[in-house]
């Protein structure tokens, strides 16, 4: 079983969805006993920062995630909200990846960056997923020692990245068609 935290903003129906066509079970709740057993946890992301975190907090979660010793992936603003600060909103985040999420600064392209772009990734695991994938932000991790895949909008940023047993994609599988389902398919049976 996959437990999605439930941590507000998010577009769970296309999660849900994704996870269905791969023939994967998932429970979503917002209650960590509802969780705690779960082979692996997915914070996914549609909101900002701030609304992330402090849903996190209320439900006294954070505690809960940074303990967890399974796989958890981060999918957008769950994985911006995995690193230690956000400048979205100026947010202390769960600081399980050093490091700080940024905002575009290119004054000559649209933000947020919205569409299809390329995700190369440089783990031999996922080498055979790079390709289009869907990506809706605003804020981006720089490329460091946690980059398990990158993209350029701009300029080039983590698109996929990893620290102990936590991970985060700044695209959205679930939006993401075939290769979305790939990834997801491949990364769960990694977890």
């Amino acid at each position: 079983m996959i437990g999605i935290i439930d941590c507000g903003g998010a577009n769970l129906k296309s999660l849900t969805y994704a996870l269905e066509r791969i023939k994967l079970k998932y429970r979503i709740s917002k209650v960590w006993s509802d969780l705690s057993n779960s082979r692996a946890l997915i914070l996914p992301g549609v909101s900002a920062a701030g609304n992330v975190m402090s849903n996190i907090r209320k439900l006294a979660l954070d505690d809960r995630i940074r303990d967890f010793n399974k796989p958890v992936l981060g999918i957008c603003v769950g994985m911006q909200v995995l690193y230690e600060h956000s400048d979205e909103e100026n947010k202390t985040c769960l600081g399980l990846i050093p490091g700080v999420v940024k905002k575009f600064s290119n004054p000559k392209l649209a933000i947020p960056h919205m569409g299809w772009n390329m995700v190369n990734f440089l783990t031999s695991e996922f080498e055979d997923c790079s390709g289009h994938f869907y990506f809706a932000n605003s804020y981006h991790a720089p490329i460091d020692t946690y980059s398990l895949g990158y993209s350029e909008y701009g300029e080039r940023f983590s698109a996929f990245v990893k620290q102990n047993n936590f991970y985060g994609v700044q695209f959205h599988p679930e939006k993401s068609s075939k290769l979305g389902e790939k990834f997801l398919t491949k990364f769960f049976e990694m977890a």
